[in-house]
């Protein structure tokens, strides 16, 4: 049995991944920053305050989960949004990884989490392409770091149908719309990260490290 951390655990794609986990016999550790219904295990920390919890034991496996979404044209943006974007997306999971790295077992995976718009120029994605455009690059300076003792990938989605982004998928009119921007004509569904997750978790990726993974449904390498 495998023991995985899971950091910003009440998402949709968090839930699911656990299950996963779980269902092959494996154990996760959550850390959110409030309780949750979903299970009363749950550890309590704020990464970006760095307020984290200790973990006595080894981890085979640690993912950051925490993300946002914050849309605006770049000159309505001010300095704080991009404060509060570098917080959550980067800074939390530098605080994360610096704590629970030492845990980390021989062999183990670290995943972290960008966005399509990276890869592909978007208007009104400015700010959140600071932060996850960082996330990239720790991602890469991390796995040759850590190199060969602890694998760094990262997941980079496109538009995936999660309370975060409710509002973009709010009815099946704007669901159709969105999902018509992809190659795969549909948007992402929580299964497929949470898949991807497993996969970088797992020993199937064991030869894998320093990569972004675009789980986008063509839209960062085509045109159709």
């Amino acid at each position: 049995m495998k023991t995985f951390l899971f950091i910003g655990s009440n998402s949709d794609i968090a839930l699911t991944a656990k299950k996963n986990i779980e269902n092959n016999g494996n154990r996760v550790i959550c850390i959110s920053r409030q309780p949750f219904d979903t299970f009363s295990d749950v550890l309590i920390g704020n990464p970006v305050t760095n307020e984290l919890p200790e973990i006595d034991e080894k981890i085979d496996g640690l993912v950051y989960f925490p993300g946002s979404i914050t849309l605006k044209p770049f000159r309505s943006l001010k300095q704080i949004d991009f404060q509060n974007e570098i917080e959550i997306n980067v800074l939390g999971a530098i605080n994360a990884i610096q704590k629970y790295s030492p845990k980390l077992t021989e062999g183990a995976s670290i995943v972290l989490f960008s966005t399509v718009a990276v890869q592909v120029g978007m208007p009104f994605h400015s700010a959140v392409s600071v932060a996850k455009g960082a996330i990239e690059g720790l991602t890469r300076a991390l796995a040759a770091e850590f190199a060969p003792k602890i694998r760094v990938n990262c997941i980079a989605p496109s538009l995936t149908n999660t309370k975060m982004a409710e509002k973009f998928l709010s009815t099946p009119e704007k669901e159709e719309a969105a999902g018509q921007r992809h190659p795969l004509k549909k948007v992402g569904q929580k299964e497929d990260l949470a898949n991807a997750v497993s996969f970088l978790l797992n020993d199937t990726s064991k030869w894998m490290t320093g990569q972004i993974l675009h789980v986008d449904g063509g839209m960062s390498t085509l045109k159709v």
